[in-house]
């Protein structure tokens, strides 16, 4: 696969996916956003993959979009962030909806569509460092990146409303706080405990995973008795699966499962 934004290697089940524009701030132009599709199918349709890590290059993880390109589109520019976020937001759509679970590592900052694209992650790690803020009415635009869909949900819309509107820079602790990362570590541990993380989760049951995650995103806006069903339907499925009849079986021989993801 060959990229010019990105870094992607699959080792032992695990994806890595790295955003590569550090000298740019990893900020997001239209061949990023062409390749995060290109790597979310990869991930979303190999079996061989059972969890993705998503990190970035060099000191800051996102600073969003790439506003110099933008102003260089000049009259052009709304059919570029057209082109952009179709892609992008495919991009986040597979990640949500695919079996592996996405780990996100964030250093530095993760501003805009930075911002956007940790809070789609399954589990995310934040350097001690690390500084988070939304920033798109800043420069006068509306967000994107699925953030007005996630945020509202992990930190509450009265919260939400006060990071799109002020742009207010959060720390690693505050982002805990509030719940929109998963865990804070030490800026030397963040790279071999996101790692750590994912060799973790692909070792464990991928399709049930899958079910996890799309019963979490159809949950929140679903009445109860479609929800319950869904549920229902995902733990009899669970239940045909190999990794389900051996969790089963290691659960009652007292023992840790060997699950395979299928």
């Amino acid at each position: 696969m060959a990229l010019e934004t990105l870094r992607f290697e699959v080792d032992g089940g695990v994806a890595r996916v790295t955003l590569r524009r550090p000298e740019a701030a990893n900020a997001m132009n239209l061949a990023m956003t062409r390749e995060l599709l290109e790597v979310a199918l990869r991930c979303d349709g190999d079996p061989a993959i059972r969890a993705v890590l998503l990190d970035a290059e060099g000191k800051l993880f996102c600073a969003g979009g790439d506003l110099e390109a933008f102003a260089e589109a000049a009259e052009g520019a709304p059919a570029l962030l057209k082109e952009m976020t179709a892609h992008l937001h495919a991009a986040i759509a597979r990640f949500a909806r695919m079996d592996p679970p996405l780990v996100i590592a964030v250093q530095g900052t993760a501003a805009g569509a930075g911002a956007s694209l940790l809070c789609t992650g399954d589990l995310v790690l934040a350097a001690r460092s690390a500084r988070i803020t939304l920033a798109y009415t800043r420069a006068g635009l509306a967000p994107d990146g699925s953030s007005t869909f996630y945020l509202a949900r992990l930190v509450g819309l009265r919260r939400a409303q006060e990071l799109l509107f002020t742009n207010r820079v959060l720390s690693a602790e505050e982002a805990l706080r509030l719940g929109l990362v998963t865990r804070v570590v030490d800026d030397e541990a963040l790279a071999e405990e996101a790692m750590r993380l994912a060799r973790e989760l692909a070792a464990g049951p991928t399709r049930t995973f899958g079910a996890v995650k799309r019963l979490l995103l159809e949950g929140a806006s679903a009445p109860l008795e479609e929800q319950l069903e869904r549920e229902s339907r995902a733990i009899a499925d669970a239940s045909r699966t190999e990794d389900g009849r051996e969790g089963v079986r290691a659960f009652l021989e007292k023992r840790a499962p060997r699950f395979r993801g299928c």
